[in-house]
């Protein structure tokens, strides 16, 4: 069932008319609720909604060498009709141990995988390796202003990319990956010890978020997007 794959009632319900499956999403919340009267566990599978603020902890950040900011990114960027532009981030573990690089493309697909520490070469590292097979997709990336990313040059150099650098606590530009994120967490909760999680089991998580319908993407998948972009003539030549 897709509640199971963490679906939203939302997206079941889109997807469903698809296939003359016609039901409302107030219904499946409604049916997911009796079924917890009943002893169910069908409303676990609902994805909860939570804001949580975070206050700054007033430490300062020391600069990134030669690190570009955001406003000179192009601003073709944010129309989001192009393939190709990737934004980076961290999710750390319980009390730091181990992280996993998470990578958003603004289109599309989502990839992830563990490594050891958050220095900055282990993570450059993985990111080279994780967009190796989608380097002919990769014409920029934008990181926030964490010091595991102050590699971006040898990132740059070795992927043939732009590399770009939000401003710093500006959250609202690191939308895509704080929902991501999110995402992630519903499999990985928060305060994980990442040192019992593998790049085998991460695989899974994965390939669920880019196969789940998502409403900004008109319903379609990460997965679906990004293949039919990638097809289109011309996309990989955009300078």
């Amino acid at each position: 069932m897709a509640l199971h794959q963490h679906w939203s009632p939302e997206q079941i319900s889109a997807v469903g008319k698809e296939y003359a499956f016609f039901v409302s999403h107030e219904w499946i919340y409604q049916y997911s609720y009796k079924d917890k009267q009943r002893k169910g566990n069908l409303w676990r599978c609902l994805r909860q909604s939570k804001r949580r603020y975070h206050k700054g902890n007033g430490r300062k950040r020391t600069p990134i060498p030669d690190a570009v900011s955001i406003e000179e990114r192009p601003a073709i960027i944010d129309e989001r009709s192009c393939l190709g532009d990737w934004k980076a981030d961290l999710v750390l573990g319980q009390q730091g141990t181990d992280a996993i690089v998470t990578l958003a493309e603004r289109c599309s697909l989502y990839l992830i995988k563990k490594v050891p520490s958050k220095e900055a070469s282990v993570v450059s590292q993985a990111i080279i390796e994780m967009l190796s097979d989608y380097k002919t997709h990769c014409f920029t990336l934008t990181f926030d202003n964490g010091g595991e990313f102050s590699e971006h040059k040898k990132i740059a150099e070795a992927l043939e990319a732009d590399t770009y650098f939000a401003h710093p606590y500006s959250t609202y530009e690191r939308g895509l990956n704080e929902n991501f994120n999110g995402l992630l967490r519903q499999y990985i909760p928060k305060g994980t010890d990442l040192r019992t999680i593998t790049d085998e089991q991460l695989q899974p998580y994965q390939d669920i978020l880019n196969n789940r319908p998502r409403k900004c993407l008109g319903f379609k998948t990460p997965q679906v997007v990004f293949n039919e972009l990638k097809n289109i003539s011309g996309v990989a030549l955009r300078s």
